[in-house]
């Protein structure tokens, strides 16, 4: 016996086609590259595809400061980019909310990862054991 398959067999296509955002600018943007990987011979635009645009927004994608970017390309007005020897500049990887709450538990001695608190008044985590002034601190 067999196994049931739908029409068109197991998908193998695994690689990203399209960006899964709405954003109309972002498709453009995704035309614009694939245009230019079929008619000029520059690695530069595969790789900004690739690495840059296919990346999903939250993890993949990490925030850019602005300060960050004039540091780099201070000493850089001048010259005429070409593609070459070049980096993409990208954020810090841990740069996002959601790394605060990783790590070893809350309550655990010498723990300072973030708790899912619903607020953050005095009644909420703020007990003994949280605080020097509650009897101890963890």
């Amino acid at each position: 016996m067999g196994i049931d398959l739908p029409a068109g067999g197991r998908n193998k296509k695994t690689n990203c086609t399209a960006p899964k955002s709405e954003n109309v600018y972002l498709k453009l943007i995704f035309k614009l590259y694939r245009f230019l990987i079929q008619r000029t011979s520059s690695p530069l635009n595969v790789v900004f595809l690739k690495r840059r645009l296919f990346m999903s927004r939250t993890y993949n994608m990490p925030p850019l400061s602005f300060s960050r970017l004039i540091h780099y390309m201070k000493e850089k007005e001048d010259e005429v980019p070409i593609g070459s020897n070049i980096v993409l500049l990208r954020g810090p990887n841990n740069a996002r909310e959601v790394v605060k709450h990783f790590g070893r538990a809350r309550g655990v001695p010498h723990s300072h990862t973030k708790p899912y608190v619903r607020s953050k008044g005095r009644k909420f985590e703020r007990a003994r054991g949280r605080r020097n002034s509650r009897g101890y601190r963890v």
